[in-house]
Order: C-alpha cells, then structure tokens, then sequence
C-alpha cells in the first residue's frame, strides 16, 4: 500500500542547513585495507657507487622507499603527501630522482639523502602524471592526464607546456614518453585511442607517426628506447588492446616487425650479444634486437612480471611486482630471490556494502583487497586477492563483486573460507568490451543477479549483465540506452530499472546529452521503456525502493520519485549544484532508506538527510562518499582510506 503516493509534479526550492553537533554521533573506524603493492621502480647508484633500488609504495599517502641492494636493508620511507601513487620514475642528467605524483605533482629526491621535495602541479588542470624522460641539462619531461600534453621540468625554469596543447586533439592520455639523446626529439605515446607522435620540444612541432592500421587500437601504453645496437638505436612501443610490441628503427625511421610475447613493463638494455631482457606471464625472457627472424630464449620460470630490470656484467637483476629482487647469473643459470620488506600503506576505499553477515564490507582502490568490519565485535579482518571492485550485492549467503579491470565477476560463500586458490571466490566470467560493473542488483523475483556495466577505455555504450543463480550462466543482454553506461539498478513493478550515464570509459567525450531511466522485462528479456526523469541531468547514480513504493533516485544532484507504475515523476527537488562535467561521471550520489522512514544520501562528498514526506533536508558531514547501513541503522561512508560511522538521532 502506498500511503504517500503523489499523482502531481512538484519541485521544492532548496532549503539545506548544517545539522547540528554531528561529531557526537561520528566515530572514524579508521583504515580498512593495507597493502604493499609496488609502482614506478628504478635501479641507481648513490654518490659512493653503492646499488640502490628505489620504488613507491601505494597508499594514502604514497610513500616513496629505497633499499640496498646488496642486503635489501630499507634505508628510506618517507611519504608523499598530495599523492596516493607513482607509475614512473626517471634521474635526471645531473642526478636527482623525479617521482610523477599521481594526482598531478612531480617530486624529487637526491639518492643518498633523507627529503623529497615536492615540486607542485606540473600544469593547470593536469591531474595524473604517468611517464617521465629525462632530456639534457637536468630537465625533465613528463607525461599527463587529462589535457593529453607533455610538460617540461627546469630547476631554473619551472614548469612548461611543451607542445602549448594537446599533442592530439580529442585525447587524454600521454602515457608513454621517451626521450632520444642523438635528435633531441621525443616520442610520446597517446590514449584511449592509440597515437605515437614524436615531438620537438624546443619547437613544440609534433608528427604523429603511428601506421594507419594501428590506430583504432587502444593506446600506445609503453615505450623503451634499446641503444648501441647493429643497424640502429630501436624503440619498443607497446601497443593495447592487442597487446603487441612494434619495434621501430630510430635511425631508418621505419618499424620493423612485431614482438607478441613480452608485457613491457620494463626491458633491459641490450647486453654485449645485443640481447635484451623481458619478463612475460612470469617468464624471463630474452631477444637479440637486430634479428627478428630468430625466436626468444626462455631463461627462466616463476620470476613475475619486472617492474625494473638491469644488466651488469653477467648478472641480470629483476625488481617484480611483488617486490622479490632476483639475481641471475648468465652464465650458469642460477637464479636467487630476495623479498623486500616493504612498508604496507592504508589504500583508499572504493566501495563499500552491508554484506550477508552484518559486517560491513570495503573494496579497495587499484591495489584491490578486501576487508570487512564486525560492528559487534569492532575488529577488521583483511581478505587480500581480488582487484578493484566497482559495485557489490547480496543473495542469500553470497557476495557478488564486479571488478575493474575488465569487467571481472566474482561469487563468494561466505560459509566457506576466503581462499582464491580453492575458487572462493568464484570467478563467472567476462564480457568482452566492458570494464566496469559499478551497478550491481540481486533480482530476489528471477534468481538474477544484475550487472551494469561502464564499457572499455576509449568506448561507448554500456552492457546490461545478468548472471542465473538457478541455472548458472553469465549473459549480456547487449548496450540498452545507445552511447550511455549504466550505473545504477533498482527492481519494481515485476521489472528491472536501470538509470544511466552519458559517459562512457576513460579517454573519450560523451555523444548524449541526458541520462536515461529504463525498464526491462527479465522473462521476456527485453527493453520495455525510457524516461528522461531530470532534464539535462548527466547521471543516475542511485535509485532505491522508498517508503512509498516509488523509485527514489539521484540524478546529479536532484532527487526525483518516480512512480513505477504510473511510469512518470511524482516529485523532484535540488538537494545539490552537480559539477561541471569535464570526463565522466560513474559515481556521485548513493541513497539508503532508514529504519526511521527518513532517507539518507551522500553525494557531492557530503553526508545528507531527507524527509521523504516534505522533501526537506539537512547536510550533515562534510568529506563523506559512498554508503552503507548496518543492522542497528547506523551509517557508514568514507573518506579516502578511512571508514567512518554516522548514529541517527533516535527518532
């Protein structure tokens, strides 16, 4: 029965205070998942000519780490405030160490000593720094998101748009760069749809040099330069999706053929055969770079995917991903392994959910991980091993995840150990294309389990996933709203609802204008209708069954109610200003419906109340996204790495 049922439009004017002494009623759970997960890593000498290895550890904040080689003793950890990572690191011609924050700043470091130095924004609005080259007279070079640009570092100078723009029009991604003594040029590789496009930086002319047949691949994702070798200094440059490498001629300027096994994380370079040395699916391997005709040697089994690799005299060194230091010697084979003792950091909360036990459950941010908090108890429990996770559901005794990168889904039985060796979790598989599963729905009606998607980088046009419980089988039923992602999920009215995004993945701009409200009819397993439920709204970001039985949901940053079966808005109203939309939006408000009757939202990165009989409502907590309620109605948000707790006045 619906006893707040309205039959008419209406939309309120804003009325928004502060709640009153919040902080009684917040509690800070603090860091939820840790890990020790590597990024950009380096292999140098200090003043003394003593080996060092370098890299930074992921974490809010990221902290940059050296140790001796010799001993693997940990010899510096200081963090980097501003930044929860690094993908790269480069010295300099005159030997300082830069770090590529990845929220924009650049850092450096003298090796030997005990500060890092942050440098700031390397450009207005350029949020991710990838890649750098070191050029001549200690400058340096680096690689940006999302204004696609190349910037140039001085000491004396600061810094300076290299190429005065986007090396190409419509692109975001620089991911890629190196720089090439003998000419002074750079070679810049580009995303989401792949470039490679080599650069005079004193001039700022750029040429875009990729092959034609290459370019409706993803990115130029990584590039190395391979020096001293007969015929000419080459370049790798990986190339994705595909996954292959080209290798071009510096000297005759022309690309030579195509490597298929090797994932270019890092190459050595050559040693005095003109061999280099590569890691692919945990394999060493090597290759003489003047003769593509000759097949690979495998040098050895189990050594992971290289972070940094290096050659001096006859001894290979190999920093992986999961920080072992190995040591083989050419000559006869013998290969050691070291694990590096590095510090774990808090990561940062990228989804949060009430599961099946009570507890409350996190997911973590590009390091991945789990870990779910006990209410009851106050106690963490860690479970490690799966990657980013977008969305989560409940059935039953089961945790359904969908997971970033490509669009993974996952099943748990919380009955049974965490264990991902024995299959718990459950992988059900993957739809190719898609790569983002933020919008996850248990069907309770069909046995289904739900999932809407955000498609590949560079793409557009989001697919509806449905899993069988019943009769277990993962199907997509195709892209519903054309050039639109999906992004939330509701059930009514014996129907599924979806709300969509304009946007689509990284690194292309959106070709609709307005988010859409669908229906869709699970038995016959088709698209029913679509709505329009806030004009000029670029997302629907949350949708929930409210007290009256209408679909409540948040359509940047207006709340609507929409009658399902009357199938039109019965009441909207401005809870918030939605930003401007300069890339995408996945993510902004969620919606819960408490005990109370009264509902709770995040959104904007603020914590808020609504009265679901006159629309009022009260922002409560700044510094709050994503959602979740427990058994005792308590409400839980983040802020980056941290899980806090809101208490409800009792009403």
């Amino acid at each position: 029965m619906r006893s707040l049922r309205i039959y008419f439009i209406i939309t309120l004017c804003s009325f928004s205070l502060y709640a009153q002494n919040p902080d009684a009623r917040l509690t800070n759970l603090g860091p939820q998942i840790r890990a020790a997960m590597i990024q950009g890593s380096i292999f140098i000498q200090d003043k003394e000519g003593k080996s060092l290895i370098y890299s930074v550890v992921r974490g809010n904040p990221a902290h940059l780490v050296a140790f001796r080689a010799e001993n693997q003793e940990l010899i510096l950890d200081q963090p980097l405030p501003g930044t929860d990572g690094a993908w790269d690191m480069e010295i300099s011609s005159d030997g300082w160490l830069y770090i590529p924050g990845a929220k924009g700043t650049l850092y450096r470091h003298y090796p030997g000593t005990a500060t890092v130095e942050n440098l700031g924004i390397v450009l207005p609005g350029e949020t991710t720094v990838w890649n750098l080259a070191s050029g001549r007279n200690g400058e340096i070079f680096g690689a940006t998101y999302p204004g696609c640009r190349v910037f140039r570092y001085h000491p004396k100078d600061g810094f300076s748009d290299v190429a005065k723009g986007p090396l190409i029009d419509g692109e975001n991604y620089v991911r890629s760069l190196v720089y090439y003594e003998k000419t002074g040029k750079l070679y810049a590789g580009v995303g989401s749809h792949a470039g490679l496009v080599e650069l005079d930086p004193k001039t700022g002319s750029k040429m875009n040099m990729l092959p034609d047949e290459y370019k409706n691949k993803e990115f130029v994702y990584s590039l190395e330069i391979l020096k001293g070798v007969p015929g000419g200094d080459r370049m790798l440059t990986l190339v994705t999706n595909g996954s292959f490498t080209l290798v071009y001629n510096l000297q005759t300027r022309k690309f030579e053929y195509q490597i298929d096994e090797m994932d270019m994380k890092a190459v050595s370079q050559p040693d005095q055969n003109n061999r280099f040395y590569y890691t692919y699916r945990s394999g060493l391997y090597s290759r003489d770079i003047s003769l593509p005709q000759q097949a690979p040697i495998k040098h050895a089994e189990d050594v992971g995917s290289a972070n940094a690799i290096r050659i001096i005299n006859r001894q290979l060194f190999i920093l992986n991903s999961d920080a072992e230091y190995l040591t083989l010697d050419l000559d006869n084979g013998k290969l050691s392994r070291n694990k590096l003792n590095v510090p774990g950091q808090p990561i940062a909360i990228q989804s949060i959910m009430k599961g099946p036990d009570g507890r409350i459950w996190s997911g973590g941010y590009l390091a991945g991980g789990h870990a779910a908090y006990d209410p009851i108890t106050n106690t963490t429990i860690s479970y490690p091993g799966l990657h980013q996770t977008e969305g989560m559901t409940v059935k039953d005794q089961f945790i359904y995840f969908g997971i970033y990168p490509k669009g993974l889904m996952y099943e748990y039985d919380i009955r049974k150990p965490w264990d991902i060796k024995a299959s718990n979790p459950r992988f059900l598989g993957q739809i190719p294309d898609q790569s983002r599963p933020f919008a996850v729905l248990n069907d309770k009606a069909s046995g289904k389990i739900f999932f809407g998607m955000v498609p590949e980088y560079g793409m557009l046009g989001g697919s509806l996933v449905s899993y069988d419980t019943h009769n277990p089988k993962l199907q997509s039923h195709g892209i519903l709203v054309k050039d639109q992602s999906i992004v939330s999920l509701t059930y009514a009215n014996h129907l599924v609802w979806g709300g969509s995004t304009v946007s689509g993945g990284l690194g292309i701009m959106p070709t609709t204008q307005e988010a859409k409200l669908f229906s869709w009819d699970v038995e016959k397993a088709e698209l029913v209708d679509e709505f329009i439920p806030v004009p000029g709204a670029k997302a629907i970001t949350s949708m929930i069954i409210g007290p009256d039985g209408n679909i409540w949901g948040m359509a940047s940053g207006t709340l609507f109610v929409f009658d399902p079966i009357a199938k039109r808005v019965v009441r909207s109203k401005q809870i918030y200003q939605a930003g401007v939309l300069r890339s995408h939006v996945w993510r902004d408000a969620f919606l819960v419906l408490h005990p109370s009757g009264k509902i709770y939202g995040t959104g904007s990165n603020q914590l808020f109340r609504i009265d679901p009989i006159t629309l009022d409502h009260e922002f409560i907590e700044k510094s709050a996204s994503l959602l979740a309620m427990d058994d005792m109605g308590r409400i839980y948000f983040h802020r980056s790495a941290e899980l806090w707790r809101y208490d409800p006045v009792k009403e």
